[in-house]
C-alpha cells in the first residue's frame, strides 16, 4: 500500500504542475489582454485547484505512513539537523499545505470577482505563488524521472 500511494504522490505532481504552469502563464496573459474569463477558465482552474487537493491527501495519507516521517519523529531532535529528514517532517508538509491554502483562497476569490478580466489576475497571482511554493519544496533527489 504505501509503494502504491507513493508512486501516485510522485506521480500526479507532474500532471498538476504542468496544468498549473499551464493557466498561470495563460492568466496573467488573459489580464494583461483583459480577456473575458470563459467557461473554459473556469472548468481548468477547477481542474487545477482539485488536483491540489487530491494531492495534499495523499500526501497527507502518505506522511503518516511513511517511514521516513516515522523515523523523523522518533528522534526530532535529530531530524531537524538532517536536512533530508526536515525536509520530509516538516518543511514539504507545511508548505504545501500553505501553498494549497493559497491556491484555494485564489480560487474563491477569482470565483467571486465580479470584473471578469480580474479573475485572470486573481489565478494567475495566487496559482503562481502557490505554484512555486510547491515547486520550493520537492524533494528533488527523489523523483522519478529526473
Amino acid at each position: 500500500m504505501y509503494t502504491g500511494i507513493k508512486h501516485l504522490h510522485s506521480f500526479l505532481p507532474y500532471v498538476f504542475l504542468s496544468l498549473s504552469i499551464f493557466l498561470v502563464l495563460y492568466s496573467l496573459i488573459s489580464w494583461r489582454k483583459r480577456k473575458s474569463y470563459s467557461k473554459s477558465d473556469t472548468i481548468l482552474r477547477s481542474v487545477v485547484v482539485s488536483l491540489a487537493h487530491i494531492q495534499l491527501l495523499i500526501g497527507l495519507i502518505l506522511y503518516f505512513i511513511s517511514p521516513i516521517t516515522k523515523s523523523a519523529f522518533a528522534d526530532f531532535g535529530a531530524a531537524m539537523k538532517d536536512s533530508v529528514l526536515r525536509l520530509y517532517a516538516l518543511e514539504h508538509i507545511f508548505i504545501n499545505i500553505v501553498a494549497v491554502i493559497l491556491i484555494t483562497i485564489g480560487s474563491v476569490k477569482a470565483k467571486r470577482e465580479i470584473i471578469e478580466f480580474k479573475k485572470h489576475k486573481l489565478v494567475g497571482i495566487y496559482l503562481g505563488i502557490g505554484t512555486v511554493l510547491i515547486l520550493s519544496r520537492i524533494p528533488w533527489h527523489a523523483w522519478p524521472g529526473i
